[in-house]
């Protein structure tokens, strides 16, 4: 999670890795990276071209979009339960093991929390963004809404420290009873975030670019100017790839308090869809003392960017907006 707001670095050709090392990832176990499996028959006496693959794999490792790995720069994400009961207060505990094994307990603050803990159904519902509380022995804990059975995906999102730059691991969670999976909304320009609360998108991802999305917040038609800061920033957006829910989390342009940015209308961010397809958007903000979310369905395309996704009557069909 880092200020800078530009998720750049990754390129075009990662979309054809993601199979091979998500694949790898899942073969090998929650204690092992991409790098290990490779790596596990390499001996002094290895050809060149096969050290050269270990280092490839490595490098692919490394420039994946986070959360599609359990175990990554070694660091693991390990869940107390991988399955449990359904309910709305459900409780989810983890620790983070550090390259050592042992659980980490020194943490750097980014965006006012230690780490943020994302979790979302596997159909891109129930999304939520809390932060757990950090016990002695390095056990993560939160109260989270599972109410609704299903598949979740749990990502935490961190930097550890001593650790160069953040980290952001995924791991599933079952959550017992019918699971009955929704399909992806369609691509609509406005959503609703509740008691009146409307958010327009302007902009498109493009594959391999880096693209500026702004969002404008009103309230029963009339612009928000006021919005107030929310973990030191005036909005935040994680993006999720639809398939495999391959993680991006921006921030916004600018930071309250340093006198060019607005509270609002507008929230501008900047974001590089490592791939074409489908990807599902939330924004949080708060307001009036409330944190709200605001979900969106966006296309990332291949080259020249398509027209902007006119605005429509929000989705009025109740899924987690």
């Amino acid at each position: 999670m880092h200020t800078g707001l530009k998720m750049a670095g990754y390129a075009l050709g990662l979309a054809a890795i993601f199979g091979t090392a998500v694949g790898i990832g899942a073969a090998v176990g929650p204690d092992a990276t991409v790098a290990e499996a490779v790596a596990g028959s390499h001996s002094a006496d290895v050809e060149p071209a096969a050290d050269a693959m270990t280092k490839t794999a490595m490098a692919a490792e490394s420039e994946l979009p986070g959360g599609l790995m359990v175990s990554q720069d070694g660091f693991t994400l390990a869940l107390a339960d991988r399955s449990i009961p359904a309910g709305s207060g459900a409780p989810v505990r983890f620790q983070i093991l550090g390259p050592d094994g042992t659980p980490v307990i020194g943490y750097e603050t980014k965006h006012d929390k230690d780490l943020h803990l994302i979790v979302v159904r596997r159909d891109f519902t129930g999304f939520q963004h809390v932060h757990p509380i950090l016990a002695q022995d390095g056990t993560w804990s939160a109260l989270v809404d599972l109410s609704a059975p299903g598949e979740y995906r749990v990502f935490a999102d961190f930097t550890a420290d001593g650790h160069d730059g953040g980290v952001t691991l995924g791991a599933d969670l079952a959550v017992s009873g019918v699971y009955d999976p929704r399909p992806l909304p369609a691509p609509v320009a406005t959503a609703d975030a509740g008691d009146g609360y409307q958010v327009t998108m302007a902009g498109q991802l493009v594959a391999g670019q880096n693209a500026e999305l702004t969002l404008d917040i009103n309230k029963d038609g009339a612009a928000v100017t006021d919005l107030q800061p929310y973990l030191a920033a005036y909005g935040h957006l994680v993006a999720l790839r639809a398939g495999d829910l391959a993680y991006l989390h921006v921030h916004p342009a600018g930071e309250p308090g340093d006198g060019v940015t607005p509270a609002g209308p507008g929230i501008t961010f900047y974001a590089t869809a490592p791939s074409a397809g489908d990807y599902r958007l939330y924004l949080n903000f708060q307001h009036n003392g409330v944190v709200r979310t605001a979900e969106f369905t966006l296309p990332a395309t291949l080259g020249a960017p398509a027209t902007t996704v006119a605005p429509v009557e929000p989705e009025t069909d109740g899924h987690g907006h």
